[in-house]
């Protein structure tokens, strides 16, 4: 009895017998990566509607935004807006533009060569400086504010913008010095090396050598020290009035123990919220870039 063997498919010819197992695994739905996605989406529409909400209810009237239930088709009025522009919402703003701006320049200009002698050039005791540094930021601001209030007021500079330019310069250069001093430990040494060789001094490496490299984690530290200094509102309510007052306190008084303020208070939030909005919409790709830098290596 004699048996016929069938010939071996050719070397690199693909198996008939079955199919195989990465053909197996591609063909299955991928019900996992869906899943994720699923609750990502889910996730992120659940953050964003109280911001949507908010913006839907600053074009309501006040008796639309207060019914209950909510109303969700009505007839959009820009009467919000105009009404907290009216109340003198310019001169909060402002207060606050100069603030941000002036103080987010100061912790900048000082936050760079902190970090640079604390990274690229160290000093003795490197980690109880940045201790130091960090533990400004553990002490409750309940706990200074009486303090400050003695001091500002012996100097005579309480309801003055330039008193919130100082604290909040000093509020935030600790996060910056640390943020600073990530990113500058980021930069090969072969960089300061060959910038030495060519004969570049102290300044010029920090200016033409090593500022353009972190530039982006620049703008992610400003960024962070204009949300925080923008949206600070205890010292400027504690030591405000009626020259200095920031938005933050604009906002609450908006709101009143008689009538109806939710539409106009929801104006007055999105105007508030704005020129951080559009500050992250215009640095976003520097911002991305510095806050993902280290985050690989």
């Amino acid at each position: 009895m004699s048996t016929q063997t069938e010939p071996a498919p050719p070397q690199g010819a693909p198996s008939t017998s079955g199919s195989s197992p990465a053909r197996q695994r591609k063909g299955k739905p991928r019900t996992g990566a869906s899943l994720l996605t699923a609750l990502t989406w889910i996730l992120a529409i659940g953050f964003f509607s109280p911001v949507l909400w908010m913006v839907l209810t600053s074009f309501k009237q006040e008796s639309a935004a207060a019914s209950n239930p909510p109303t969700f088709f009505f007839a959009p009025t820009l009467d919000q807006y105009r009404a907290v522009l009216d109340a003198g919402a310019g001169s909060y703003f402002v207060n606050s533009m100069i603030a941000t701006g002036v103080s987010t320049l100061l912790v900048v200009i000082m936050a760079v060569p902190a970090s640079y002698a604390l990274s690229i050039r160290p000093v003795k005791k490197t980690s109880d400086v940045l201790f130091f540094f960090i533990s400004t930021r553990m002490l409750p601001v309940v706990a200074v504010i009486m303090p400050i209030y003695v001091i500002a007021g012996q100097l005579k500079v309480l309801d003055n913008i330039w008193t919130l330019v100082v604290l909040y310069t000093s509020m935030n250069l600790p996060i910056a010095v640390w943020m600073m001093r990530s990113f500058f430990q980021e930069v090969p040494a072969e960089v300061l090396e060959a910038a030495q060789m060519d004969g570049a001094g102290l300044m010029k490496t920090l200016w033409r050598v090593l500022m353009p490299m972190v530039a982006p984690g620049l703008a992610a530290t400003a960024l962070i020290c204009v949300i925080f200094a923008w949206n600070e509102f205890f010292f400027a309510l504690n030591l405000t009035a009626a020259k200095s007052a920031t938005v933050p306190v604009f906002l609450v008084s908006q709101m009143t123990s008689e009538g109806l303020y939710l539409a106009q208070l929801s104006a007055a939030s999105v105007l508030a919220s704005l020129p951080v909005v559009i500050a992250g919409w215009v640095a976003q790709k520097q911002l991305v870039r510095g806050l993902s830098m280290g985050a690989v290596k």
